[in-house]
């Protein structure tokens, strides 16, 4: 999970001058970047809530959490948002807002790459938006995650469809919705659930093979 970032920029990889988790040392600029009006056209975030029906009651950990794009949205959904990232100034800027909003339901997590950290069995849905392709290690991720989550419990991936895109990371960081699917596979899961809408990305939700 090395940043975690929902970055829209185009070209993300190799834009300025970079961090430890590949977020720009530029952390105010980045932030303008991740909460670009601009990207609420393309990401739909409140369709992409609606589709995945969440209720008042739901539990969400949200992977790669950032500045709080969708971190802020769910918390007016749900009853608990757990916010992961593993970039502590990431993370800093979600204390911030989550404060200035009077936000007392989301919990800041601070992940590892390779780890969620979420409490085992906490979680009604995990949400992952444009992270799966920073995963060193996808399935095992998906894999680790999948134990966050309640019986029934399901995984949301959203992520960049592998072309030539006005936004998102250069191609080869791209993840082809085939291998976001194999990673679920190779991790136990099973598609359950598909929506189409985004004109950049898929939207895969996985649960656990019975």
């Amino acid at each position: 999970m090395p940043h975690h970032d929902h970055h829209p920029e185009h070209g993300h990889h190799g834009h300025g001058e970079r961090g430890q988790h590949g977020n720009p040392k530029d952390l105010e600029h980045f932030v303008a970047k991740l909460e670009d009006p601009e990207r609420l056209e393309w990401q739909k975030p409140d369709e992409v809530l609606d589709a995945l029906k969440l209720g008042p009651d739901s539990v969400v950990g949200e992977i790669g959490a950032g500045s709080g794009f969708f971190t802020l949205r769910l918390a007016r959904r749900v009853r608990h948002v757990y916010a992961v990232d593993a970039e502590p100034q990431l993370l800093g800027v979600l204390r911030d807002r989550l404060q200035q909003a009077a936000v007392r339901n989301v919990t800041p997590v601070l992940g590892m790459p390779e780890r969620s950290l979420l409490p085992a069995g906490a979680c009604d849905l995990a949400l992952m938006v444009d992270t799966l392709h920073h995963l060193p290690d996808r399935a095992a991720y998906l894999r680790e995650l999948a134990a966050a989550l309640r019986p029934g419990g399901r995984i949301a991936v959203v992520d960049w469809h592998r072309r030539e895109l006005p936004v998102g990371p250069a191609m080869e960081h791209k993840v082809a919705r085939e291998d976001a699917l194999l990673a679920g596979e190779q991790a136990g899961l099973a598609l359950v659930d598909e929506a189409t809408f985004l004109p950049y990305q898929y939207l895969l939700v996985l649960r656990a093979r019975t």
